[in-house]
């Protein structure tokens, strides 16, 4: 089963148009060893040739134009993605959802919470039903009991919830419940191996230690550095954890929680313009070598 980073960045991607921190800063002007990249989506495919989006973020022109299995060219009009699945309802996770509006009528998958923010809060889908149109499918809060996707053939899914927080235009803002943001388990049922994907996480719960513990492939939220990063550069008054964010360091941070796994590969996605990870000579990208630690960039391949 192949998996494709479409984006590794966090909302605004890395450099984001109106920042001038360090590192949007200095890509700007070519003197850091790092790589642009947009904001955070995957995609799944058993075969090659139907892709799975998880997540389509507001890069995605970008990210099509990027990888051209997306765009197979059968056909005058053609696509190579069958359906589309979201982890919460977030703008940087939902607004690719219009770039697909010339398309075929598209298969949403997603829990009752983000179709009820997907339908009210922030209508996207009403106005996508004006043009291509969509089909719901729910996804169930069962982690112990699997669920396919036909295009998916030979692969099991499972969505566990996650602690996060829903969106700012949300009503549950501050007060997220169950299923307004989940991390998936993907189970290729030939290799018996699995990843597990979350790139939105505030915490690490007893119920999801199990998973990772026996995830081959991790890809986590990897946000911030620091819980405080945002509000000591003085753009937020809010924390990582206020965010929905588990930052890397501190007592019960996300190394303190990877670095005992057993995963083949453990990777940072979903990360802030903000991060001095994404600096390649940084001390804090050395630390995360010296871990075992990988961060994600737009194009990486995975295998599970």
């Amino acid at each position: 089963m192949k998996i494709r980073v479409l984006g590794a960045a966090a909302g605004g991607g890395c450099p984001q148009w109106n920042c001038n921190c360090d590192n949007c800063r200095r890509l700007r002007a070519g003197v850091i060893q790092a790589t642009p990249r947009t904001q955070s989506s995957i995609a799944l495919s058993s075969d090659g040739e139907s892709w799975v989006l998880v997540n389509a973020s507001p890069d995605l022109p970008q990210q099509l134009r990027s990888f051209p299995a997306l765009q197979p060219a059968r056909a005058l009009r053609d696509s190579a993605i069958a359906a589309v699945m979201l982890v919460d309802a977030q703008l940087d996770h939902t607004l690719g959802l219009l770039t697909l509006r010339e398309g075929s009528r598209l298969q949403v998958w997603c829990t009752e919470r983000v179709f009820e923010e997907l339908s009210r809060s922030h209508p996207i889908l009403p106005i996508l039903q004006h043009y291509c149109g969509f089909d719901w499918r729910r996804i169930a809060l069962e982690p112990t009991r699997g669920f396919g996707i036909e295009t998916l053939p030979g692969v099991e899914l499972a969505a566990i919830a996650v602690r996060g927080n829903a969106p700012p235009f949300s009503p549950r803002r501050d007060r997220p419940e169950p299923g307004d943001n989940i991390a998936l388990c993907v189970r290729n049922e030939r290799t018996g191996k699995t990843l597990l994907y979350a790139p939105g996480l505030g915490q690490i719960e007893p119920a999801l230690r199990p998973i990772l513990e026996r995830a081959d492939v991790i890809l986590v939220d990897g946000t911030f550095w620091t819980d405080d990063e945002l509000i000591r550069l003085g753009v937020s008054k809010r924390s990582a954890r206020e965010m929905g964010h588990l930052p890397q360091t501190g007592e019960g941070g996300m190394l303190e929680a990877l670095e005992p796994l057993p995963a083949s590969r453990k990777i940072l996605i979903h990360i802030n313009n903000t991060n001095p990870i994404l600096d390649e000579a940084s001390p804090e990208r050395r630390r995360l070598d010296k871990a075992g630690i990988e961060v994600a960039f737009d194009g990486m391949e995975l295998e599970i």
